[in-house]
């Protein structure tokens, strides 16, 4: 029997588990077509240090920075006068901007509007008053600047409002600016003369007599959040959904999808994945099959092309089926994966079709893209510095010389490394606070007479079924250790299903109620316990972990990362690591965090990425 297994075969969706011992398939045979709820910031007290810390460093930084530092770029291109400190980076707004020549002035002013919707999403979880007093006083402050110039003088125009169409969203629904649709109103009108008035794909000239920088703008991802505010508007949002019509990528991304024709090949990484978001929205607001039907073929096929720690997009590019260039970065590139980006984008698009679907499988690649990325993401600096790329760097140009006509970078090494980016004030820095404050509303979803438990985080859930309120406690320190325990408080007694999702790779999982082992079917992923609960009711999960080995494609059988669980193990070492498969599946665990791999070479530590510091590391091995 093989233990390598393949990607594709363990990110299917069906994976038949029973808690208790045995085994039964069981499908929906359809989902109701009313998606799950989210549930708020709010009903969530996240427990989690990594969590925790992550928001808490990202809030800091934000509430750091001046209101006039902030503006400054608004002011500079619409012609008013632009007092306080300039933080540089990205953020600051150059008229004389030469990307040639330098980095500094690329996108002035492009994460305000993920800033403030960081905020409100913050204050939303915490209550802090100072959140929302700062995005409120943020949001009055731009609206002071808002003028067609803004757009006329930006490479980045469609990028630039969706951010603030975003902001003042969530600055209005989460933290009660009574101004922001106002506000938000009056930047639609100013953009629209400068916005392309349709999806144009990225690299397509648009505006004549500029440089190759001004075709890099994102007009195709626009229609996620147009969609939102028009659902949160309601009869008064009917212009935002139009537009969010107008700029749906369909007919040379959506319809091919769609169709089942994969077209991922040759595009630009996180942005195109992003777009799917707004495929979701199209369905999930618009109601059209067709955009659902492209969302999850776009989905499977980005999976087709992911790495084992669910990144994708080497180079920020996605690659064609076939071409051998994932393989062929492991050699070239230390740009793997956009992660902070890349991870928002991922998050959004899997709580979609989770929420859609009610399948499991996209919680599970939810769950591991957090574990292996984002959550392992370097702190955000004050100065504006930021963790942007992953590196998977793990072969030689030796290893890997008969798959690529292109010259691998040797001079860079063999091996990985978490490294701030030399850009500041980067994308990165925008999306790393909203992924932040978006664990609160992944772990768990609700629709009337159910709750699902998507990430096994230690946390509080605060819910009413019907006219019983509820709080159902999660413990345990997964996934450093396979038990989680679920304990509830009600007000009095109540029926409802609890839906736990069992992840793919768990064999054997068990489930107990009350301290009694139940056998329940597993459908689509999760697990359900239907009972008339009360306080007092305790709940415990088991989800056995053992190695296994996830090869990177089928043409590399022999290329594999050490998966435990939802997490992939990276070797600490500096050289290419060769192994037996029957070690590799025998590494032993010899502290909290750490294994020993017996390698051709003699012991090499392993260790997941939250847990690498500043070490040259591998994320893929060679099984001999």
């Amino acid at each position: 029997m093989s233990f390598k297994i393949s990607r594709r075969e363990l990110l299917r969706g069906g994976a038949a588990v029973v808690a208790g011992g045995a085994l039964q398939q069981v499908g929906f045979a359809a989902f109701a077509a009313r998606p799950l709820e989210e549930v708020g910031y709010g009903q969530v007290t996240l427990k989690s240090a990594p969590h925790l810390a992550q928001m808490e460093n990202a809030r800091s930084v934000l509430m750091g920075l001046s209101d006039d530092s902030l503006l400054m770029p608004f002011r500079k291109m619409v012609g008013q006068d632009a007092p306080g400190e300039d933080i540089g980076g990205w953020h600051q707004y150059r008229a004389d901007y030469d990307y040639r020549k330098e980095d500094a002035g690329l996108a002035p002013s492009a994460t305000f509007g993920q800033w403030v919707s960081a905020l409100s999403r913050m204050h939303a979880i915490t209550g802090d008053p100072a959140l929302r007093e700062r995005a409120v006083r943020l949001n009055r402050l731009y609206a002071q600047t808002i003028a067609t110039e803004y757009y006329a003088k930006n490479r980045f125009p469609a990028y630039c409002f969706d951010k603030l169409v975003c902001g003042l969203m969530d600055a209005h629904r989460l933290a009660g600016d009574g101004d922001a649709l106002e506000i938000l109103e009056r930047t639609r009108k100013a953009a629209l003369p400068e916005l392309p008035g349709h999806a144009v794909d990225r690299e397509v000239v648009w505006r004549e007599g500029k440089d190759v920088s001004w075709v890099w703008d994102e007009s195709y991802t626009l229609p996620e959040n147009l969609y939102l505010v028009s659902a949160q508007m309601g009869v008064q949002g009917t212009a935002y959904r139009e537009m969010a019509e107008r700029y749906l990528d369909d007919a040379s991304y959506f319809d091919p999808l769609a169709r089942g024709e994969n077209v991922l090949g040759g595009k630009h990484a996180y942005s195109y994945v992003n777009a799917l978001c707004s495929a979701m929205q199209a369905h999930m607001v618009g109601g059209s099959e067709k955009h659902l039907r492209a969302a999850k073929n776009g989905f499977d096929m980005l999976l087709a092309q992911s790495f084992a720690t669910g990144g994708w997009g080497p180079d920020e590019m996605l690659q064609a089926p076939g071409s051998g260039k994932v393989f062929a970065s492991l050699a070239k590139s230390h740009n793997s994966f956009e992660t902070p980006c890349g991870a928002y984008a991922h998050m959004k698009l899997t709580r979609y079709l989770l929420r859609c679907t009610r399948e499991g499988r996209y919680g599970d690649s939810m769950e591991r893209v957090m574990y292996n990325t984002v959550l392992g993401a370097m702190p955000l600096q004050p100065d504006g510095h930021a963790f942007y790329y992953a590196d998977y760097h793990s072969q030689s140009s030796i290893d890997n010389a008969a798959d690529t006509a292109d010259t691998p970078n040797d001079a860079l090494g063999s091996g990985g490394k978490r490294v701030y980016s030399d850009h500041r004030w980067p994308c990165c820095s925008g999306t790393l606070p909203q992924a932040a404050a978006d664990y609160w509303i992944n772990g768990y979803f609700h629709e009337p007479g159910a709750v699902w438990v998507n990430l096994y985080l230690p946390s509080v859930l605060r819910w009413n079924e019907g006219n019983a309120k509820i709080e159902m406690e999660l413990e345990g320190t997964y996934p450093e250790t396979p038990e989680v325990r679920l304990r509830m408080k009600t007000s009095h007694v109540v029926s409802f299903a609890l839906k736990l999702r069992i992840p793919a790779w768990a064999d054997g999982a068990t489930l107990q109620v009350n301290g009694r082992s139940v056998q329940m079917a597993v459908a689509s992923g999760f697990a359900t316990v239907q009972r008339k609960w009360r306080t007092g009711d305790t709940v415990k999960l088991e989800l056995p972990m053992k190695p296994r080995l996830e090869m990177l494609d089928e043409a590399h059988p022999e290329t594999v990362a050490v998966m435990f669980g939802p997490r992939v193990l990276f070797a600490l070492a500096s050289e290419p690591v060769a192994a037996s498969s029957a070690h590799a599946l025998a590494i032993q665990q010899t502290g909290g965090e750490e294994w020993m791999l017996q390698s051709l070479n003699g012991p090499v530590k392993m260790v997941p990425f939250t847990s690498v510091q500043s070490q040259t590391y591998l994320t893929y091995i060679r099984v001999i």
